[in-house]
């Protein structure tokens, strides 16, 4: 289980790191133990300032933890420990974790951050098929296409194939990137994401 390299803070004020991990509720009392056993190791780094974490409700499998560091120094000190290597190592197979956030300054606890580090490490949602795509495309784009043309054909004004198309996709696409598009991507987001 690693965690992402993030840039240093902008002073040499005390480090917050907050992570939110994930374990089975099955599996809540092996996480209290090793969550416990980090945080007895950590407590041995000089600089260490505290540990906690919260969790949501006993049916929740996220765990949010935070561990604190004086400064940037003390903290990569146990970061790169192989204490914390080993620790780590002992939860393979049963945490995961999505979201890591380092913050500095007293803020880390309780006020705005005056710099922070985000890294948002859960997996990117797939794009739904192309195919899906382009049908919803399609649905948007043709009743759009063939109410502009009879709009166009309605003033009665004869215009050749080149103007009629520059005229009609120059309204359309802002209409289309604008207003249908992400509307039809709402409605139909049940299908797309199936």
């Amino acid at each position: 289980m690693s965690e992402p390299l993030v840039r240093e803070p902008a002073h040499g004020g005390p480090v917050t790191v907050s992570i939110v991990r994930h374990v089975s509720p099955d599996h809540a009392e092996q996480m209290v133990a090793w969550v416990r056993a980090g945080s007895s190791l950590a407590e041995r780094f000089p600089g260490f300032l505290g540990t906690g974490w919260v969790r949501p409700s006993d049916a929740s499998d996220e765990w949010h933890m935070l561990y604190r560091f004086a400064d940037q120094h003390a903290l990569d000190a146990w970061e790169s420990s192989s204490q914390r290597a080993w620790w780590l190592g002992s939860a393979q197979g049963l945490v995961g974790e999505s979201l890591v956030e380092r913050r500095t300054g007293i803020e880390g606890w309780f006020d705005e951050p005056t710099s922070r580090d985000v890294e948002d490490l859960r997996p990117a949602t797939p794009a739904p098929p192309r195919w899906k795509q382009a049908t919803v495309i399609w649905l948007a784009f043709f009743p759009l296409s063939l109410t502009l043309g009879l709009l166009l054909k309605g003033t009665g004004v004869e215009v050749g194939i080149v103007v009629r198309t520059f005229l009609t996709t120059l309204v359309a696409t802002p209409i289309m990137t604008y207003a249908l598009l992400p509307w039809m991507t709402r409605r139909f987001e049940w299908w797309l994401r199936r």
